[in-house]
């Protein structure tokens, strides 16, 4: 399996587009030059996730696990699906953000966005924030490993 590495700068434009990494669209690798994407908001940072759509499929394995429409089934239905939104990147590799995801996540047309790198997802974030993440991340590590 292909792994997501880094840290990229784009900017997002007044449209709401913005630049896949070239080193993220050759991990995806789309069919007929377009690549499906799943974007959702971070669990647990302001963040926006991106999945591959084949990564994304096994989050289902966790719903299945669960009787329909008991309170743990509830909750991962909406974490798969109503929180979830299917997008394709355009030809030149740009994809679109939708506004409620953008502004969850503290992003902005014509401002400049960060992509991370994280295994087999990727993150969108805004600058200052992505920053502010990996230094308290890098710290908590640094504390957990003197310790």
């Amino acid at each position: 399996m292909s792994q997501f590495f880094g840290n990229h700068q784009n900017r997002l434009d007044a449209k709401r587009r913005v630049s896949v990494p070239a080193a993220f669209r050759a991990v995806l690798k789309g069919e007929l030059g377009t690549i499906p994407l799943i974007l959702r908001p971070g669990h647990t940072e302001k963040c926006i996730e991106a999945w591959p759509v084949a990564e994304y499929e096994k989050l289902k394995v966790k719903l299945e696990q669960y009787e329909n429409f008991t309170p743990e089934w509830e909750a991962w239905a909406t974490v798969i699906y109503t929180l979830a939104f299917p997008v394709e990147t355009d030809r030149e590799g740009r994809v679109m953000i939708p506004e409620e995801l953008g502004a969850y996540a503290n992003i902005r047309e014509n401002e400049g966005v960060t992509f991370m790198g994280r295994g087999p997802i990727f993150q969108i974030w805004e600058p200052a924030a992505g920053a502010e993440f990996v230094a308290r991340t890098r710290a908590a590590a640094a504390q957990k490993v003197a310790a």
